[in-house]
């Protein structure tokens, strides 16, 4: 045992239970129910998941140990591997990565989809455990950067759903990642409590704490204690583009027209940000603005969140996961006084809370993979059928924000046009967000502001501020088509023309590109 494992494991009985990744192989069976901790991408168990992969890889059991897989979100890249050799035979909630959408895409894992802030209570639930015998999940692997005096664990960069998988798990195996520094007094932890008469989360500022810095464990669970000595791989932050800025300094004069307007105070609302290019873009467009105290309640903070905290526009910022790059964590370490107590890391049930977003009049960022004329979005599935990622928390976030917004390209390029996929469509092929919840959407074309308005009110600002000008005449024209159809048939309130509300999905299926000879 290494002298930093010792110094950070203060409970004593828990170091007779220390091994080797190698000596738990024996624990794992084809079909298990297992719980991981991590979220996008942080967090995750590292060296059993490592040793499972090489175990089944040496020993071509590819499809004969497999896992029904839990994780609060995406985990590492030890999931991908995973994957690729068919290790994961069922999975929730989110996911990133090529080899675990193609596993779900290619029917050898079943995926259910879920809104973050529910996956963890439904699992408290039994739902997902409930053809089980013992109703439990059979072993989480959990990792740590401490263990307290009484046991309990002190998470390290992310949160997420641990706490209710500790709850819900037979056996309990600790990776104690000693590379990584201690977290201790970062977070704060509710543990689930099931209805009825579930009390009300007491969080009416920010910065508000009432739960646990550590995650209470029943000792007699934990089977047992594993040095990980791997830090958490976050490849590099996608830079900002002109496109992204562009998007940026549109939200930007909004948010700058609704405080003039009396609609917002000076310092905005809690912000929320998703994951990507187009979210970076906004906070470092955010941090060199005029706004100052402003507060962040989210899911994930990234490296932009650093500068956004160094030149003093951001009072206080709380999340359920830090992922930050080798670079970010380094730097995060090496201002820990500065930065620490301007942060805490909840349960990814509280950071989502839908009351809870309510309550504080969150102002709710995400990127979709499309929106329709009239504000429907698709968050997860490409043409209707391919599992992209996962849900995540936006829904969370858009059905409850004060303000729901959602930014993206108005174009993508495909193999063969360079504007060949538009981001706006007729007809969404999914919808995960309802025309009902959605407040602004912005594209580096424009801004519409949605509010108010009725579904035809809606297409005609959407179509005028937001599409690119490659497919604004021929979306237009499909509105203007649908409109004379709808009136014959007297279904004025939201009109479509069923045959052609997907002419432009199949044209790129076909062809490569959106783009229409003619609607006829």
């Amino acid at each position: 045992m290494s002298a930093i494992l010792k110094q950070r494991v203060r409970y004593a009985p828990y170091l007779s239970k220390l091994r080797t990744a190698e000596e738990c192989i024996p624990l794992f069976k084809h079909g298990q129910y297992l719980g991981w901790s991590g979220f996008t991408g942080v967090g995750a168990p590292k060296v059993i998941p490592t040793a499972l992969v090489d175990h089944v890889e040496k020993n071509n059991l590819q499809g004969k140990l497999a896992f029904n897989l839990f994780v609060g979100a995406s985990a590492g890249p030890e999931e991908n591997r995973w994957a690729e050799n068919s290790m994961i035979l069922r999975r929730s909630p989110h996911q990133v990565g090529k080899p675990i959408s193609n596993a779900i895409n290619d029917g050898r894992t079943a995926f259910f989809d879920k809104h973050l802030s529910m996956f963890p209570q439904d699992l408290t639930y039994g739902y997902y455990t409930r053809f089980k015998e013992n109703d439990l999940l059979d072993y989480t692997i959990i990792e740590a950067t401490a263990i307290t005096e009484n046991g309990s664990i002190v998470p390290g960069p992310a949160v997420g759903g641990s706490p209710e998988m500790i709850s819900v798990s037979d056996k309990i195996i600790i990776e104690l990642n000693t590379k990584t520094p201690s977290f201790e007094g970062l977070h704060d932890i509710d543990m689930p409590i099931n209805p009825p008469y579930r009390p009300p989360y007491p969080y009416k500022r920010v910065d508000d704490k009432s739960g646990l810095q550590s995650i209470p464990v029943d000792p007699n669970k934990v089977v047992a204690i594993v040095e990980s000595t791997q830090g958490d791989i976050v490849p590099p932050n996608t830079p900002s583009d002109a496109m992204s800025r562009a998007i940026a300094t549109h939200l930007i004069n909004f948010f700058e027209e609704e405080v003039k307007a009396g609609r917002m105070p000076v310092n905005l609302h809690p912000l929320q940000s998703g994951i990507g290019n187009i979210a970076n873009a906004v906070i470092e467009g955010l941090a060199t603005a005029s706004f100052k105290n402003l507060n962040v309640w989210t899911e994930v903070l990234q490296d932009s969140f650093l500068d956004f905290f160094d030149n003093g526009a951001l009072d206080y910022a709380t999340a359920t996961s830090i992922r930050l790059t080798e670079n970010g964590f380094k730097r995060f370490f090496e201002n820990w006084d500065s930065f620490s107590h301007k942060l805490c890391l909840r349960s990814q049930v509280v950071s989502n809370s839908p009351e809870i977003i309510r309550r504080l009049g969150i102002i709710a960022m995400n990127t979709p993979v499309e929106v329709d004329i009239y504000a429907h979005a698709n968050s997860t599935n490409v043409n209707g059928s391919r599992m992209l990622h996962g849900i995540g928390g936006s829904a969370d976030f858009l059905r409850n924000a004060k303000l729901s917004i959602m930014h993206t390209p108005s174009a993508r390029k495909s193999k063969t046009d360079p504007t060949g996929i538009s981001c706006i469509v007729p007809f969404a092929s999914h919808v995960d967000q309802t025309e009902h919840d959605l407040d602004i959407l912005v594209t580096e074309q424009g801004l519409a502001d949605l509010r108010g308005l009725s579904p035809k009110e809606r297409a005609k600002e959407i179509i005028n501020n937001c599409v690119h000008p490659d497919f604004k005449d021929q979306i237009a024209e499909y509105y203007k088509r649908a409109e004379f159809y709808a009136q014959k048939t007297k279904s004025l309130h939201e009109p479509h023309i069923l045959r052609d509300a997907f002419k432009m999905h199949i044209n790129f299926e076909d062809n490569g590109t959106m783009k229409l000879k003619s609607w006829d």
